[in-house]
């Protein structure tokens, strides 16, 4: 015979919200937890005798409290996510990572580490000023540092962002593309814009383009600038050659943050080139102002086919 665990919610202005239609949320918790969850009033019970259980719900609802104060929806895949955070950080605190969650100004949604990776990437991003992000697709490596680089710009820590990735003809050439240069290089820079787009509202970035606060450009176009009171982004860096890097890192001016992203797996360079990634993941690790944090299968948010999929490249030795 199970006991009842109970936890009351002293803030009644959220019970609706946290509860759901129909209380469709509690039957979440229920699925997530493989207890049963009774509502009652303003005191929620779980009905076990599983101190670990006990645990998670206890942080995930007050996680869901600070959702729905904050305003955002909560909504059955919101849960999920939470709980993934939980479940998938049960080696560090709670509070680290909410501490490493990030709140954009006038954004339209507040970004959560949902690993231990994730939340030490967010951390070292605030207390270094380089940090080189390296892992699979899907485990939030640009995103995170694009939602970082857009708090920081918009709470005026520096002046502008600027977001740049070298532009590589994987599998086509640019020549036979359609259209004129501008065209050709947008498909390349659409990724950074739809990772914006889900962080701020379209007018606000566009607004940050007009006034110089926001620049996204081919690598290419850094060449001969120098990027100070700036929060810089190089994103797919596994493409730029040694040369490319070099420039690159030189660039970097006063007052200025930089990360660095890319996929070691996902190489388009020609054989004939080695990457500049690889390069300084040789040369820089033992320069401790500069950090790299390594990303696996494990941190990976996307749909979670993604990560098996992930998990068999992985495990597979080309033939």
């Amino acid at each position: 015979m199970h006991r009842h665990w109970s936890i009351v919610v002293n803030d009644q202005t959220v019970l609706s919200d946290l509860f759901g239609a129909n209380d469709q949320n509690i039957r979440v918790f229920e699925e997530l937890l493989g207890v049963r969850v009774l509502a009652r009033g303003n005191e929620i019970f779980l009905e076990t005798d599983n101190d670990d259980k006990r645990r998670v719900f206890k942080t995930i609802l007050s996680e869901c409290e600070d959702q729905v104060k904050s305003g955002r929806s909560l909504n059955p895949a919101l849960i999920r996510a939470i709980h993934s955070s939980v479940r998938g950080g049960e080696n560090i605190t709670v509070d680290f990572f909410k501490k490493n969650a990030v709140t954009i100004p006038n954004g339209i949604t507040r970004v959560f580490p949902r690993s231990q990776n994730q939340a030490v990437y967010l951390e070292s991003i605030d207390n270094n000023d380089m940090v080189f992000g390296i892992g699979p697709a899907g485990t939030g490596k640009t995103f995170l540092a694009v939602a970082e680089a857009l708090r920081t710009v918009l709470n005026r820590k520096v002046r502008r962002l600027v977001i740049t990735r070298p532009v590589i003809e994987a599998g086509e050439s640019l020549g036979y593309l359609p259209g004129d240069l501008e065209s050709k290089i947008s498909p390349y820079l659409k990724p950074l814009y739809d990772a914006m787009e889900i962080l701020l509202p379209v007018e606000i970035i566009k607004k940050m383009e007009e006034n110089g606060k926001l620049e996204i450009a081919p690598l290419a176009y850094m060449r001969g600038r120098t990027l100070s009171d700036a929060f810089v982004i190089l994103d797919e860096a596994q493409n730029t050659t040694r040369e490319q890097m070099k420039m690159f890192l030189t660039r970097i001016g006063e007052n200025s943050k930089t990360v660095i992203t890319g996929d070691i797996t996902q190489i388009d360079l020609p054989k004939s080139k080695s990457s500049g990634l690889l390069h300084v993941m040789s040369i820089l690790n033992m320069i401790k102002e500069i950090k790299f944090i390594f990303f696996n299968e494990t941190d990976v948010v996307r749909n979670k086919l993604v990560r098996k999929i992930v998990h068999a490249y992985e495990t597979t030795k080309e033939k």
